[in-house]
């Protein structure tokens, strides 16, 4: 019986996309890096806590960004807040100054029947000997 034998076969030309340059872009990393070389006898294990420790430090970097982001729409919305509340203790002073006003005053009360006086007050004075 004939032995299975690995066979390296050269991929065709045409099977590339019209326009491209030539390599992927994963494939130039490949060459690149020469990740080849690392797996030959197996995956490095010493690796595998500078590993884990690399992907710690990423979520731990995405967590914090997303934490960031959802306190500044937070102050954006507590901002918007305290405008519209601004805008309303203005108005409510404003309105406050009008209505305590002397002549606003005196026409609120004319329905009860009680006028302005129309004397200036003046000064009650006391003896010492009377009290």
């Amino acid at each position: 019986m004939a032995e299975n034998k690995f066979k390296i076969s050269a991929k065709p030309e045409s099977k590339r996309a019209a326009g491209s340059s030539g390599t992927s872009v994963f494939s130039g990393l490949e060459k690149r890096l020469k990740l080849e070389a690392y797996f030959e006898e197996g995956f490095p294990v010493q690796y595998v806590p500078k590993i884990l420790f690399v992907m710690a430090l990423g979520l731990l970097y995405i967590g914090n960004t997303h934490h960031a982001e959802k306190t500044v729409r937070q102050i954006n919305n507590i901002q918007a807040e305290v405008e519209d509340l601004r805008a309303d203790y203005t108005t409510l002073k404003a309105d406050l100054m009008f209505s305590s006003k002397q002549s606003e005053v005196a026409r609120k009360v004319n329905a009860y029947g009680l006028k302005e006086s129309l004397r200036p007050p003046h000064k009650i004075v006391v003896k010492e000997s009377e009290y």
